[in-house]
């Protein structure tokens, strides 16, 4: 094949016959020669059969981050080949630089590392490794099939985990989960639920923890310290719908409701609860049970909105078994009227019934911004508002209603979703509740 070496050749001969006699010839001579520069080129070329490829890099990678992914070349030839190498990922994967020039000497092998920053969570896989071996003219060049370079492409995916803007308030959750289970001594700490033994009084206990039978038989003043439930179960709940695509702010609403899920199943490990995830729409996308936070991040990982209504008779099947415990069961997903009477309010009593249930929202700002009126409102000013905060209302509806069958909301903006689910939890937890 010839690149655009040999057209600029041709055009830059071409012109010349007209100068001469017989321009026939002149055109013969100019094309002649620039088929044996050609030639010239694909005789000198190396082999493209002796190139191995490996890849090497980083496996999972956070959203937001930088992922380094190494494609090692190794010519198995005693000709060096001079090669230009296009590694192509699927647009997502935002691979750079998307084309390699490099030699490679015969018997030797060179490592050309490519950066990936992905766009989005979930698997982001490499398409195909394309090669092209040019002579030292650069006018033709030696490639394959594409099913050719597609076979000796070396495989890879690589896992974006979801993006995690709530790691920043983690210490703060765990700090106040260790005054929940009396570790750290201050005037507030929680009491929990369960009896856990009894230690000499030091200044900052509640004088209410104070058993004064063992203070009589001690001959010092005794407390009884309590801690928080243990070992209880954690449900969360990812709604996949189509109301989950819906953008707040910059991302989609499910993207806010990954990240409180994060924090909240960081918070429930550490405490020794044990967290399950369940994500649904029209069908169950994934479903973990009891495991490691790692696998939790990694199913929640692959999970994108769907264009469906999500069916809530899923979700009474999977949490109403007679095996099952009572559990915390967080429920993230819209605050719309719509699939929130149609769907989920006329299974709540069953579940309220058997478990403890959260229903978090996340609430866009730009409804919020838009309900209010500019000091200068035109007439259009005045109809957006009256629409944003109609829509308001009627989520303000919704929240009573959930909270009069039983179930506590959670109805807060993006920048501090994540917070006041974690807050929810602490609460529940050391006051008894889950």
């Amino acid at each position: 094949m010839v690149t655009r070496r040999f057209a600029g050749i041709l055009a830059v001969g071409l012109p010349l016959p007209a100068l001469l006699p017989a321009p026939w010839i002149g055109l013969l001579v100019v094309a002649g020669f620039a088929v044996a520069v050609a030639l010239l080129d694909l005789a000198v070329a190396g082999p493209l059969k002796g190139l191995r490829l490996r890849r090497d890099g980083d496996r999972t990678v956070w959203l937001g981050n930088t992922a380094t992914v190494t494609l090692t070349v190794t010519n198995t030839a005693r000709r060096p080949v001079n090669l230009q190498l296009r590694d192509s990922w699927v647009p997502s994967a935002g691979a750079r630089p998307a084309r390699h020039d490099v030699l490679v000497p015969g018997g030797e092998q060179r490592e050309l590392p490519t950066m990936l920053d992905p766009v989005r969570h979930g698997d982001r896989p490499a398409v195909r490794v394309t090669l092209r071996s040019t002579g030292p003219f650069g006018v033709a060049y030696r490639q394959r099939s594409r099913r050719w370079n597609q076979r000796i492409s070396p495989p890879w995916t690589l896992r974006v985990l979801p993006h995690f803007p709530s790691r920043r308030i983690l210490p703060e959750k765990l700090a106040r989960m260790r005054v929940i289970e009396g570790s750290t001594v201050t005037r507030g700490r929680g009491h929990g639920t369960e009896f856990d033994v009894l230690r000499e009084y030091v200044i900052g206990d509640d004088v209410r923890s104070i058993d004064w039978r063992a203070s009589a038989r001690n001959n010092d003043v005794m407390v009884r310290t309590w801690r928080p439930e243990r070992d209880r179960r954690v449900v969360c709940v990812l709604d996949t719908g189509r109301t989950s695509a819906a953008r707040v702010g910059d991302a989609p609403r499910l993207d806010a409701a990954i990240d409180a899920a994060l924090l909240l199943s960081v918070l429930a490990h550490r405490a020794d609860d044990r967290v399950d995830l369940l994500a649904l729409d029209a069908e169950v996308r994934a479903r973990v049970t009891g495991s490691r936070i790692d696998r939790l991040i990694d199913a929640m990982a692959s999970l994108s909105p769907e264009a469906t209504e999500t069916d809530w008779s899923r979700l009474a099947s999977a949490v109403l078994r007679r095996d099952q415990k009572r559990s915390l069961l967080v429920i993230f997903t819209a605050l719309e009227p719509a699939p929130i009477v149609e769907g989920l309010l006329p299974l709540l009593p069953r579940l309220t019934a058997r478990h403890q249930v959260v229903v978090a929202g996340v609430r866009d700002p730009e409804v919020t911004r838009l309900a209010e009126l500019p000091p200068s409102a035109g007439a259009a000013d005045v109809h957006t508002a009256a629409s944003a905060q109609r829509v308001l209302r009627e989520r303000d509806r919704v929240r009573e209603v959930l909270t009069r069958f039983g179930a506590h909301v959670v109805d807060a903006d993006a920048d501090t979703f994540a917070g006041q689910v974690a807050d929810t939890y602490l609460l529940l937890k050391a006051t008894g509740r889950l």
